[in-house]
């Protein structure tokens, strides 16, 4: 795909309304990727990833109902 960038007539026709079952799809493929990210950068940073469930136990003890 190449690095096209849009033209002023581009960014100012209206774009189509997508509907909500679009949206939900691509927003569930977004948190699929972010959870996906996640996972990946606990695997390849485990003490960070350690320190990080330690500071939101800490934060989740702490916290009043």
């Amino acid at each position: 795909m190449p690095d096209v960038q849009p033209t002023e007539e581009d960014r100012d026709a209206p774009q189509p309304q997508e509907s909500a079952a679009q949206r939900r799809a691509r927003r569930a493929q977004f948190l699929r990727d972010l959870n996906e990210a996640r996972e990946l950068r606990d695997r390849v940073q485990p003490r960070r990833a350690r320190a990080a469930r330690m500071r939101q136990q800490m934060r989740m003890r702490t916290f009043r109902w």
